[in-house]
């Protein structure tokens, strides 16, 4: 394209550039926010949310205090991203593991709870702050968590109760028993560390042959 008479670069070619450099940041940016997640995730589990700085989570990323609040306006937000994305990945994983109601009940709960198991064990430092620090969480953020923890509820206490409408399983009260099978998942992360007497695949089998039992399957 030719130039101005001025001799100045065209202002079409200005305006691509500028909006190139625009559009470059982005990736920039949800890098950095990523590597601030990360290192937040790494001095929650070490300090605790009450007991970590926005400086050591600044440090554990490689980055100045003031460059965290660039990005996100507090730890608390920091907090609350880290366990809406684990709630929501959990829901993922356990809607995707009933799979559809013509599914066998008892085939989708061994599913569920493997999954969920194994998810819990390998994602331990993640899933112990994803459970145990929702009380530092603002009302708002609260509401938002428990309401994706209430559906995850729902979707296994759906699959009980389909189980037992059918006949495949034999529980008094599926909702206790949703709370049993969940709590099964949730608790690995409190105890379990790599290296250990179990592997996560050992525990997910386990724990899949204990939930059936918890509703009361019926064998063939």
């Amino acid at each position: 394209m030719p130039r101005s008479p001025s001799g100045d670069q065209p202002r079409s070619d200005r305006d691509n550039q500028r909006v190139s450099s625009e559009t470059s940041e982005i990736p920039r940016a949800d890098a950095t926010r990523a590597r601030l997640l990360e290192a937040a995730v790494t001095a929650f589990a070490a300090k605790g949310f009450r007991g970590t700085t926005t400086r050591d989570i600044a440090a554990a990323a490689g980055m100045s205090p003031a460059a965290l609040y660039v990005h996100h306006k507090s730890k608390e937000e920091l907090l609350y991203l880290i366990s809406k994305a684990g709630h929501e990945a959990t829901l993922q994983l356990v809607q995707d593991a009933i799979g559809s109601p013509e599914d066998d009940p008892a085939a989708a709960l061994r599913r569920v709870i493997h999954d969920f198991s194994v998810s819990h064990a390998r994602g331990q430092t993640s899933a112990r702050i994803v459970n145990y620090e929702l009380t530092s969480l603002t009302p708002e953020h609260l509401a938002e968590i428990r309401q994706i923890r209430h559906t995850i509820d729902a979707e296994i206490r759906s699959l009980v109760e389909r189980g037992v409408a059918e006949g495949a399983f034999d529980t008094p009260d599926p909702s206790m028993a949703t709370v049993a099978l969940l709590s099964l998942g949730i608790d690995i992360a409190r105890w379990y560390h790599d290296g250990g007497r179990w592997t996560p695949e050992d525990i997910a089998d386990r724990y899949a042959e204990m939930a059936l039992r918890i509703v009361g399957a019926r064998t063939a």
